[in-house]
This record gives C-alpha cells, structure tokens and sequence, in this order.
C-alpha cells in the first residue's frame, strides 16, 4: 500500500489546527486501510500525561466498563518500540503475559480487532507519538508499509505541532503576565489599523471611552486632538522605524497612557505589515476608588490614604501637598502617619510597598 493519496497527506499537515485534533487525517486513514480503529497518541517526557486521538466506532458499554474497571490503560510496551520502526500486533505481545493475553482477548478481539500495525516518531524535545491501526485480516504488511512511508511526514507535523503549542503557551503566559500589570499591547499598520493585539487591549476597549477600534479597524482615540497626533506618528514610524518611541497620555483619572514604538521586523503571518507598537498602561480604577483601597488594606484615614496615593507615584511631598490643598507641615505629618501603618521607611519604600502589594494586580 503506497502512499499515493494526497488527501491523505494534506489532512495529516492541517491536522494540528483541528478540533478535535487530527480527525480527518484519522478518519481518512482508518478508511483507507480497512481499520475498525485508528489512533493517534501522544506522550511527552512525563509518562502520565498522554493526549489520544482515535477514529472509529465507539465501544459497546460493557466493553467500556471493563477498560476502565480492569486495565485503565493499554498494557502493551510502546515506549520499547524503537523509533521509525512499524510493530505488528504479535511483535508487542509477550505470550507468557497473562495481562497482554486477557486484554486481547476481552477487548482487542470483540471489537475486530486481531492484528495491529504501530509505529513511533519522536520529536527533538522527546515528545513521542505513536500511530497505530488495529483491525482484522486487512491489517498487514501493506498497512505496515503504509505506515513507513507517513512515519517522516508524521515527525514533521509532530515538531510543528509541539513548536505551535509552546508558542501558544508562551504566549498566554506573556499575556497573563502584562494583564496583571494592567498592561496589554497592539500592533498597527501604517494607516492606524489594528493588526492583533492582547486580551487585556480588548477587555480595556469595553470598559474605556478613551480609545476604541474604529471604522475599518482603526485605532481611534476618543480625543481629536490625540488622535491626530497619533496618526501623524504613525506615518512617522512607517517611513522611518529607527526614531525614538513616544509616550502619549490618555487620561488622569483613572491614569491611562501609552507608548508607540516603531515596529522593527513584522510577520509573514499579518494581513497587513505592522508598522509600530503600542503598549498600553491603565488602571481600571479611579483615584477614589485606590484611595478607598488603601483605607482598607492599610487601615489609613481617608485623608493619609489620598496623600499616600500621591507620594506612591513618586511625586515630592511638597507637591503632593500643593495637589491636595495641605500644608507642607500637615503633610509631612500625614506622611508619618503612613510610614508607620504600612511599615515604610520612607517614600522610596512605600512606593514599593504600594506597588507590590495586591493593588498591583486588582
């Protein structure tokens, strides 16, 4: 049996963007050999985490309920396979395994299933996968020599599909990580059009007027003033991406900016070219709103709690005064006051106090 269907192939490569994963390529193959079932199994380094993908009839209940309440698992020794090679059924076999024999006989032959043909690739990372098709006469050597010929193409879809799930994981841990810094980013194109951009962007375009995603895609500031500004910069940036970056603020109160940085290098997979970057910095509550926070983490007066909110961003205590309307004399005072109940022994501290603590990340 040659490899001699594309489809066969095409479905095997556009597998990894499936749900559930490979089914096609499964379906196709079991179809195409004669199979009563056709399974795709994954197994890292950790031998407990497996991830198994199967096409063919379901099993009756009962041949179910005696899987799950006898084996659990399949017993034979895949990880003794050698890599490359197609194992018949008799090869995984030990006849003097009391366990091998009782599961061939309960549950392998039942469902059709008297011959077996495996065989396992392994991906540089040791990722091992292991496709095998189980049925009756029509599982032989042409179905072993089927095998053979998908093993390379196998490997090669294997390595793109763990590369595609580390990205994703680096990805969402990246994501996550800006999110609790209340920082998301975007990337636009060289007319101001939203390219892709983080979870956090989206969630911050409901619950701001400041900015949102416009006609056609575009990023659109809620202030004519800015948004002529940023889309001046951005043709900047499109006809020359070694200039400086440029921060923008969007709001006070809650405090909200933005730094647009020239995009070096974009990607083959954009729809259009990304021509800069725009990382976003919020915080979703108001100055009231942390006030009241700090009230209740630190047990501050409402008066402290405003001050300590200003000095917490780094500005002087003599302009923290000027801001609220206080003395420099009763802020200082005030300032006592906080460094004691938060344990600050100074400004310098108390910022990193207030920056760490779990207003960071509320």
């Amino acid at each position: 049996m040659r490899l001699d269907d594309s489809g066969l192939l095409t479905a095997l490569h556009e597998g990894m963007f499936q749900q559930p994963l490979w089914q096609d390529f499964l379906e196709r193959l079991r179809q195409r050999t004669g199979a009563v079932y056709t399974t795709l199994v994954f197994r890292p380094i950790d031998e407990d985490a497996i991830v198994e993908l199967h096409a063919g009839p379901p099993p009756p209940a009962h041949i179910h309920n005696l899987f799950v309440e006898k084996y659990r698992r399949d017993p034979f020794p895949y990880r003794h396979m050698r890599e490359g090679r197609v194992y018949a059924l008799a090869e995984l076999i030990d006849a003097d395994n009391v366990v091998h024999q009782s599961f061939l006989s309960d549950l392998m032959v039942p469902q059709g299933m008297s011959d077996m043909r495996s065989v396992r690739v392994t991906e540089p990372s040791g990722v091992d996968a292991w496709l095998s098709c189980a049925g009756g006469r029509s599982i032989g050597p042409a179905v072993g020599a089927l095998l053979t010929a998908l093993a390379p193409h196998l490997r090669i879809a294997l390595r793109a599909f763990v590369a595609l799930e580390r990205e994703k994981l680096r990805s969402t841990l990246t994501s996550e990580a800006f999110g609790r810094l209340n920082f998301g980013w975007l990337t636009l194109d060289a007319r101001c059009r939203i390219v892709d951009m983080t979870a956090h962007v989206e969630q911050l375009f409901q619950r701001t007027s400041l900015l949102r995603r416009g006609r056609y895609d575009r990023l659109t500031p809620a202030s004519p003033a800015l948004d002529r500004e940023l889309t001046a910069l951005i043709k900047y940036f499109a006809a020359d991406p070694d200039v400086r970056p440029k921060a923008l603020n969007l709001s006070r109160d809650p405090w909200m900016d933005m730094l647009v940085a020239p995009m070096r290098g974009g990607s083959v997979a954009a729809g259009s070219t990304p021509v800069a970057i725009a990382y976003l910095s919020g915080d979703r509550w108001s100055q009231a709103d942390r006030c009241d926070q700090l009230v209740d983490l630190f047990g501050l007066l409402p008066s402290e709690a405003r001050l300590a909110w200003v000095i917490a961003q780094g500005i002087p205590i003599s302009d923290a005064a000027e801001t609220l309307g206080l003395t420099v004399e009763t802020a200082r005072n005030y300032s006592k006051r906080i460094y004691a109940k938060t344990g600050a022994r100074g400004q310098a501290e108390l910022v990193r106090i207030v920056l760490t603590s779990v207003l960071a990340i509320a």
